[in-house]
């Protein structure tokens, strides 16, 4: 089974790299872009084909690596 893991900043937290995006939006003339936020992809082939299985075992890799807790949440998108 493949997990897609989507990480991003959660609300509240400065994203420089969002806003530097937006303002480039805006000189190539994207005036509508607004609130640019950024993020991760991160694909992973897991061993099992159990859902629950791989949700714990994606939940551990996000805890001690993949995403930073205290800023950012994940969600995470299982493909057979």
């Amino acid at each position: 089974m493949k997990a897609k893991i989507h990480v991003s900043l959660k609300t509240g937290v400065l994203d420089p790299q969002g806003k530097a995006i937006e303002t480039s939006l805006h000189s190539l003339g994207f005036d509508g872009a607004q609130n640019v936020r950024q993020g991760k992809l991160i694909e992973i082939d897991l061993p099992t084909d159990d859902q629950a299985e791989a949700q714990k075992l994606v939940d551990e890799m996000c805890s001690k690596l993949l995403a930073n807790p205290v800023m950012e949440k994940y969600t995470v998108e299982f493909v057979s």
